[in-house]
Order: structure tokens, then C-alpha cells, then sequence
């Protein structure tokens, strides 16, 4: 899409996911996974997640340069049950385990009616809820769930022992916008409070601590401290679950074990990652949930607002609002996105300087 002159270039939906393959594909992706990568980040930044979208180029391109995630991952899935499925991630791009894990819940869901996938050996793999999206329009609801690098301390500690780990749930609407829940463990990601620093701004107090665990609104001391978790002690154990289903049961990393991409960036992380589908064809109709997810929805909207200005919405609203808005209008990328974007790209064209 063209732009007048000075304003930003808008990007179709179909120009992003172009862009953002043959981005990857110059970082050493094969085309198909590059492909897979490109489809979660270009959601990401359809729902307006920027900070999870086609910017996460930057880090996921410098841990592919230095080796600390393998561009040819050769990822394999194991069937130890009917409806679980072990995903072994091969230190690959996390957005390339989390597609093969989702299709492997997928393909288990169909036939058992519920689907468990267990992945290991990933990296970071971008938000839950385009996965979420994508399960729920092939008619599956889902429980999606990673670890992550600590930045959490325990309930009562001093020092980080637990990621802010996300956990995400999905519910199809055949008729209507699906039911998108997609939540870290802390009050805000830290990717938020990253941008702050970069933008010079001060961040809330409620959402991190300094090193000393003292609340702080100076950006770069939460940094240096601990994220704050969502409802104190609750949202604490709340962490431990997903931790616990992502890192201990796949036989990936956890807690501590889990090395941090900023302070290591050449070695492989062993993350975590866990999809529970179930498939709502067995439960009913399309009519039928249809029906219950349309009323549903409407008892939920027909709260009278405490502020007339900000009517009751359903999870996923939003977002998907944004992927509608930005579907019709066009994304806008932050010209130092796609700077690196076009830089990567350029070397798909050029086999010689593609990076190995």
C-alpha cells in the first residue's frame, strides 16, 4: 500500500506476511517455516501486539546470527498416547515449535476429541492468541500455555525463580467473534516497560520493583528489578502451573534452568510450551454454539457500564477490532522494524550473503 510523503507506509496483511517470510528466509529459515513464523507475528501485529509482532525480528535475528537458535531446526513430534503428542523443538524459532505443536493438538483432538501437545527445546514464541485464533477457527478451544526467562521472584523472595510465564484460552464462535483470552503472569510484559525506557517514560509503580524490590516508576530500575505478578500471591501460584505444565512436564527447562536470551543470546533456551484442545464438534452442533456463545456474550455486554464511555466488552474484542481496522486500512511498522525487515530480506534474494 503507497502513503503520502511523510506519513508511514501501510502494509496489507498479504505485504507483511511477504515481507516477513523472506525476512526470515534470509536469517537461514527454510521458505515453509519461515512462512510459519511470519503468520504468528503478522497476527500479532494485526491485534495491535506490536511488541510481540514483526519487531520481535530484532532479537530473534540476532540469537539466529550468533547460533543461539538453529535456523534448520529439525523438529519431531512422538505420540506416547492417542491424544498426546511430545514435540522436541530442536532449538528452533519459537514461533515455528508452537505451529507444529499446535497442528500436532490439532490432528490428536480430531481423533480423540481432546488434544495435549508438550513441547520442548523452543525459544520464544510470541503471544498466545493468534495460536488461540487459529484453533478456534477450526473449531477448537484451547488452553495455551509458555514459559519463560525469570523475571518474577517467588511470593516472599528476593531474587527472580520464575518467568512471566502466558497463558492463553480460546473459545470458537461459528457465527461471531471467538472468545480470545491472551494474559502474562506480571501486570504488564516486559516488553512494555523496554519501550518506556527506549521513549524516556516513566512506568506505574504497580508494575514492577527495583533490584531491592521497592516499587518504582523509573523504568530502567524495574528493569533491573522484578515484574510484579497479577494478584499477588494467587497470580504468583497461578505462574508455577504453567511453568510446571510448559517447563517440567515436557522435559524442557524451568524456573532458573531457563537461560535468558539478553544475557545469553548464544545458547538455546529449552523452553516450554503446552496446547490442550478440545474438539467442540464432539460437544455439539454448530447451531448450538453458536446459540450459547451469542447469548453469552450478550449477558456479558448488557451490564449497564460504570463509565458510559467504555462499555462491557468479551476478551478478544479488542484485538480482533484492531485485525479488522487494520485489515481494511493497513498496518503501519516502525521504520526501524522495517528497516531490518527489508535488510534481512534482501539477503533471501542473495544466496552468497544469506546468513547460515
Amino acid at each position: 500500500m503507497n502513503a503520502p510523503m511523510n506519513e508511514p507506509r501501510l502494509f496489507s496483511p498479504t505485504e507483511l506476511l511477504d515481507l516477513g517470510t523472506r525476512a526470515f528466509v534470509g536469517l537461514g529459515l527454510p521458505r515453509d517455516d519461515a512462512a510459519d513464523v511470519a503468520r504468528v507475528l503478522v497476527q500479532a501485529d494485526l491485534f495491535g501486539l506490536s511488541t510481540h509482532g514483526l519487531g520481535r525480528i530484532e532479537s530473534y535475528g540476532e540469537r539466529l546470527q550468533v547460533g543461539g537458535i538453529r535456523a534448520r531446526a529439525r523438529i519431531t513430534v512422538q505420540s506416547p498416547a492417542p491424544a498426546l503428542r511430545l514435540v522436541d523443538g530442536d532449538n528452533g524459532v519459537g514461533p515455528l515449535v508452537g505451529m507444529h505443536a499446535l497442528r500436532a493438538a490439532m490432528e490428536a483432538a480430531r481423533a480423540c476429541g481432546v488434544g495435549v501437545a508438550l513441547a520442548r527445546q523452543s525459544n520464544h514464541f510470541g503471544p498466545i492468541s493468534p495460536y488461540g485464533l487459529m484453533a478456534a477457527q477450526a473449531g477448537f478451544a484451547s488452553i495455551i500455555g509458555s514459559n519463560a526467562t525469570t523475571t518474577i521472584a517467588p511470593w516472599g523472595g528476593s531474587d527472580a525463580r520464575l518467568g512471566n510465564s502466558p497463558l492463553g484460552f480460546s473459545v470458537p464462535n461459528p457465527d461471531g467473534p471467538p472468545f480470545l483470552l491472551d494474559m502474562a503472569m506480571s501486570v504488564v510484559a516486559r516488553a512494555k516497560i523496554r519501550n518506556a525506557l527506549k521513549r524516556g517514560a516513566a512506568v506505574p509503580d504497580t508494575w514492577a520493583t527495583d533490584r531491592g524490590g521497592r516499587p518504582t516508576t523509573d523504568a530502567a530500575a524495574a528493569l533491573d528489578g522484578f515484574l510484579l505478578p497479577i494478584g499477588g500471591h494467587k497470580g504468583y501460584g497461578l505462574a508455577l502451573v504453567v511453568d510446571l505444565f510448559s517447563g517440567l512436564l515436557s522435559n524442557a527447562a524451568y524456573l532458573t534452568h531457563v537461560k535468558s536470551w539478553v544475557d545469553a543470546p548464544d545458547q538455546p533456551q529449552n523452553l516450554g510450551h503446552f496446547f490442550i484442545l478440545i474438539d467442540t464438534a464432539r460437544l455439539g452442533t454448530t447451531a448450538w454454539l453458536a446459540e450459547r456463545m451469542a447469548d453469552f456474550a450478550a449477558i456479558l455486554h448488557g451490564s449497564p457500564p460504570a463509565d458510559p464511555a467504555r462499555p462491557v466488552i468479551v476478551p478478544g474484542e479488542i484485538e480482533l477490532a484492531n485485525m479488522a481496522r487494520q485489515q481494511r486500512d493497513g498496518v503501519a511498522l516502525d521504520p526501524a522494524v522495517l528497516a531490518l525487515l527489508e535488510s534481512h530480506a534482501a539477503r533471501a534474494q542473495d544466496p552468497v550473503r544469506r546468513y547460515s
